[in-house]
């Protein structure tokens, strides 16, 4: 029995005997790499170009109001309503970011750290609800709180998580509930 441990303990890698051809390899699928990057950044730069025809996003009005509602959490983009895996890069809606929220009187302020903040009048406010995915992003059944608001003459769709996802349920009802009293008033 001890030969054959032995034995086993002796085996050894082969040398490298041809690190020309090793090297070659090496900086092949670097290249390569370099390549689907490369190629993936003009996607996105082509995407935008695409989109070019979003107007630019509101700011905050200097007195939006009392807070109704505030959430601590991460923005995962944004998508052409209804269409979950269409995801809208122009004027930086396509960067995810930590995201604090604000619901006001006047709207929804995206206050986005590192990104291009943004906000939604009331006016603008479509839909909330719960959904389990946006481009890029899927969740467990719920664990997304999506918005779809109207910006120009296209709907949008922006997917948000909360720190605290039991928060969800709350802005759905609430938005929705300032979504509804708007159209009510609007129809008057």
């Amino acid at each position: 029995m001890t030969p054959v441990i032995l034995l086993a303990a002796e085996k050894e890698s082969a040398e490298v005997t041809d690190w020309a051809a090793r090297i070659g390899w090496v900086v092949g699928l670097g290249l390569f790499v370099a390549l689907v990057y490369w190629l993936m950044r003009e996607g996105w730069k082509w995407r935008s170009t695409l989109q070019g025809d979003l107007p630019e996003l509101p700011s905050a009005p200097d007195a939006p109001g009392p807070v109704k509602l505030s959430l601590s959490g991460r923005y995962h983009g944004s998508t052409s309503a209804g269409q979950w895996l269409d995801r809208i890069v122009a004027h930086g809606l396509g960067t995810r970011s930590r995201v604090e929220l604000t619901l006001t009187d006047a709207g929804l302020d995206v206050v986005r750290p590192g990104a291009n903040d943004f906000f939604v009048p009331v006016a603008a406010l479509r839909e909330a609800r719960l959904d389990k995915g946006i481009a890029g992003k899927v969740l467990t059944e719920g664990g997304l709180l999506v918005v779809t608001w109207e910006h120009g003459d296209k709907l949008i769709d922006s997917g948000f998580r909360s720190d605290h996802a039991a928060e969800h349920n709350e802005w759905v009802e609430t938005l929705n509930d300032m979504i509804n009293k708007t159209e009510t008033e609007g129809a008057r």
